[in-house]
């Protein structure tokens, strides 16, 4: 068994000159609300959920985003609902959320 079950990454990157980034979409406050809801709900830890900040995961136009693993299942959200349905559905329930999944392979454009 790994050390962790899940990691949950968050995009907090914040690019200058106003580009579009995960962090001013309010990346890093999911990531505070995941962090907190994982250890309310007895979730983090060795055995269970990591949840993490990411540097540039280059999927800005598509953001805020987050991906856990080991699965690869990378979302788009907009605000702690979806935060606590990814957290409910999928770390806890083991199935993904088809509504907040982005695509797996790079859309052409």
């Amino acid at each position: 068994m790994s050390y962790y079950r899940h990691h949950l990454f968050f995009c907090t990157n914040q690019r200058e000159g106003g580009c579009r980034c995960c962090n001013a979409r309010g990346a890093t406050e999911a990531r505070t609300f995941a962090k907190k809801r994982s250890k309310e709900l007895g979730l983090a830890g060795p055995g269970g959920v990591r949840v993490n900040a990411a540097g540039c995961l280059n999927r800005c136009a598509e953001g805020p985003v987050a991906v856990v693993y080991p699965q690869g299942v990378w979302y788009s959200y907009s605000g702690q609902e979806d935060i606590e349905e990814i957290l409910q559905a999928h770390i806890i329930g083991g199935e993904p959320v088809a509504r907040l999944r982005l695509p797996d392979a790079p859309t052409a454009g």
